[in-house]
């Protein structure tokens, strides 16, 4: 178990992170924060499209896919 942050898009399918920080701005950020993404969130990386891009993730008992320009601000935290 690390306790070091990273960014989501680093996490493998099946691993469960925690939210640690947003690093977007503007509408970007609203738009995480209007899905549920905020510090000490759960998240857990299910799959990822056959070319990468986007991957669905489980946020609140909702599959949600997010695109890695998104997901590349959404710092986390190993569980």
């Amino acid at each position: 178990m690390e306790n070091r942050t990273a960014k989501l898009t680093d996490i493998a399918v099946g691993k469960k992170v925690k939210v640690v920080e947003l690093i977007s701005k503007g509408l970007s950020r609203q738009r995480m924060l209007d899905l549920g993404i905020v510090p000490n969130t759960i998240i857990h990386v299910l799959r990822q499209s056959p070319f990468g891009d986007p991957t669905a993730y489980l946020i609140r008992d909702t599959c949600i896919a997010l695109r890695e320009e998104e997901a590349k601000n959404i710092m986390v935290r190993r569980i």
